[in-house]
């Protein structure tokens, strides 16, 4: 703008003109709708963020970060423990055996898991074992149980819960499972009813004495990483033959694959709103290229250049779109503390760990929405800025 017509033909222009009111108003509605839909993007991208990183926080703890496991039978054992420890001492690991059982109690029956660990080394890999054997003492045959499978079986610490092993073992002249009570010595709460329903733990020692393996081998070890992307790939380099690593997204690729593709139908939606606030700006930057077009014509019998004029009304469209995006900018922040600091809309506390909404804007997704909404406000000045320095002098001053 180094011509001060410019900026004055803008502000000029921005004003309220009495005898075309729906000029005025369709630039407010334009101005209006781009803050709504940069508000409600900003809030609707923190919150799909937040929500992402609740369960993925809850699936890290009960999937754990990474796991060990063998290629083959006796593949994870103490050896391959111990040489881990010693060349990773900044992670945490737990070996683990487990059985595919079915819990019983009277009639009911529930299939899942269970898990032989040292509790000691467990409790440093899940925070949510921990929490349950603080004050718990477990010993052979003790077992942890999660919520939900304690409360649809109504059973209480120190009863008794069958549990019928997949191993089958010759009984006479017919093949019986392996058939053991545990005593229930805690109760875990993950918020994940499937994992807590499935889920059981009992020590390294019962379960290797039921699968009868050795004491120095293992169905596998799981580890405790901050950074487990990075961890695995090195330790991936240090296992021997017949051993493996996974991460713990690796078991839920298609869940977050779907979160991913609703996100993104999410942003192109709601980025629909700015699109349609964006066909007000190109109507009213029109109505007013209508209406000014003898005022345009005079300036351009005047001196002005067509490359001015075309200035004149992309800056104008630019001003109302950056506005819409700034006041929405402050709309979307404002909500956005006002829903994390205040219990506006409570969550279950048995699922989530707060009360108040998860959210979570990254600097991407804001980067992507003030600049996209910028594109589209630039884009659609640019067709009645172009229309405006196409004006013809002659039949228009000739009509006048």
């Amino acid at each position: 703008m180094n011509n001060p017509i410019v900026p004055y033909l803008v502000k000029r222009f921005l004003r309220f003109d009495k005898e075309q009111p729906f000029i005025f108003l369709s630039a407010l509605l334009a101005f209006m709708g781009i803050s709504l839909g940069v508000m409600v993007l900003l809030i609707a991208m923190a919150l799909m963020n937040g929500f992402d990183g609740e369960f993925k926080k809850k699936l890290t703890v009960m999937n754990y970060p990474l796991t060990v496991i063998p290629k083959f039978y006796g593949a994870v054992d103490e050896n391959l423990l111990l040489d881990l420890e010693l060349k990773y001492p900044k992670l945490s690991f737990s070996p683990y055996v487990q059985s595919a059982i079915m819990s019983r109690s009277g009639t009911k029956l529930e299939g899942g898991y269970l898990f032989g660990v040292n509790m000691k080394d467990e409790a440093k890999v899940n925070a949510i074992v921990k929490k349950a054997i603080e004050k718990a003492k477990i010993g052979k045959f003790d077992v942890i149980i999660g919520k939900s499978l304690q409360e649809e079986f109504n059973l209480f610490v120190d009863d008794k819960l069958m549990y019928i092993f997949t191993n089958a073992e010759p009984g006479g002249l017919s093949v019986t499972p392996r058939i053991k009570r545990f005593k229930i010595k805690g109760i875990f709460d993950s918020g994940l009813t499937a994992y807590d329903k499935a889920y059981s733990y009992t020590t390294l020692e019962s379960m290797q004495k039921m699968m009868r393996i050795p004491s120095n081998q293992y169905d596998g070890i799981h580890i405790f990483s901050n950074n487990p992307h990075v961890d695995i790939q090195r330790i991936k380099k240090e296992l021997p033959f017949g051993v493996t690593i996974k991460g713990w997204w690796e078991d839920n690729l298609n869940f977050f694959a779907a979160l991913e593709l609703e996100k993104a139908s999410l942003f192109i939606v709601l980025m629909l709103i700015i699109l349609i606030a964006a066909i007000n700006i190109i109507s009213s930057l029109l109505m007013t290229v209508m209406n000014r077009r003898s005022e345009i014509a005079l300036l351009l019998s005047l001196g002005a250049t067509k490359n001015e004029i075309k200035k004149v009304f992309l800056y104008l469209g630019i001003v109302i779109g950056v506005g819409g995006i700034l006041a929405g900018t402050v709309l979307g922040m404002s909500g956005l503390w006002v829903l994390s600091s205040f219990d506006i809309i409570s969550l279950p506390k048995d699922v989530y760990p707060t009360t108040t909404l998860p959210l979570d804007l990254s600097l991407k997704d804001f980067v992507l929405i003030v600049f996209g909404a910028l594109g589209i406000v630039i884009v659609s000045s640019y067709y009645p800025a172009k229309k405006a320095s196409e004006v013809d002098i002659l039949t228009v001053l000739r009509n006048e």
